[in-house]
């Protein structure tokens, strides 16, 4: 029995659904990766295709340029980024894995914040390194790099989504931890902007 089927039965209770097929899902997970600016470097978009393979267990889709970006300084038709899209028992696979061995293993990784959600009900992560995935050897890659993982579902709002994405075992951050965060955040930025001030200060009385 698969993490989706416990999932289904605990839903059906938390959310008081007697039909099955009510019941709101996790229906794929798209992960990508951008190339970026290391496009040029040789070797990179390869190292990238084939780790990224490794992860999801499937041939990653290339993307392109769909236009010229001059500042940039992309063409039409460079490789941009890659593309997997995961279903049925390779999404059920991936989700735990991701779940129970990824997620534990990033650095400093406090809960995943509400804000992942987007009003459709989908959950949208990144990792800024791909070593957190344990199909990645450190010494065997030769390159880091980052990756996004959008899990869509068919939960028609945030509160749903997240009530599916719990019972999967996705370890959301607590409203006292984001408050906590908003908190320090805004201290920064006062301490930032006194600094700010106070530099400003100095140079207008040496002037």
């Amino acid at each position: 029995m698969s993490i989706f089927d416990d999932t289904t039965k605990k839903l059906m209770k938390d959310l008081d659904v007697r039909n099955i097929h009510a019941v709101p899902r996790v229906t794929k997970v798209v992960v990508s990766v951008g190339v970026g600016k290391h496009r040029d470097i040789k070797g990179h978009v390869e190292a990238v295709e084939k780790d990224l393979a490794a992860i999801t267990g499937q041939k990653p889709q290339v993307r392109t340029a769909r236009k010229a970006v001059a500042g940039f300084n992309v063409r039409t038709g460079n490789v941009v980024g890659y593309r997997v899209t995961l279903r049925g028992k390779r999404m059920e696979d991936f989700v735990s894995r991701f779940v129970n061995i990824t997620l534990p293993r990033v650095r400093d990784f406090r809960g995943i914040s509400q804000t992942s959600l987007d009003d459709n009900g989908n959950l949208s992560i990144g990792l800024s390194e791909h070593l957190a995935f344990p199909e990645i050897h450190p010494d065997k890659t030769d390159v880091i790099f980052g990756v996004q993982s959008t899990f869509v579902s068919s939960a028609k709002d945030k509160k749903t989504a997240r009530s599916l994405f719990s019972a999967l075992g996705f370890p959301f951050k607590s409203q006292e931890q984001m408050d906590e965060e908003d908190i320090q955040l805004e201290t920064t930025s006062s301490r930032a902007a006194k600094a700010k001030a106070r530099i400003a200060t100095a140079q207008n009385t040496s002037v």
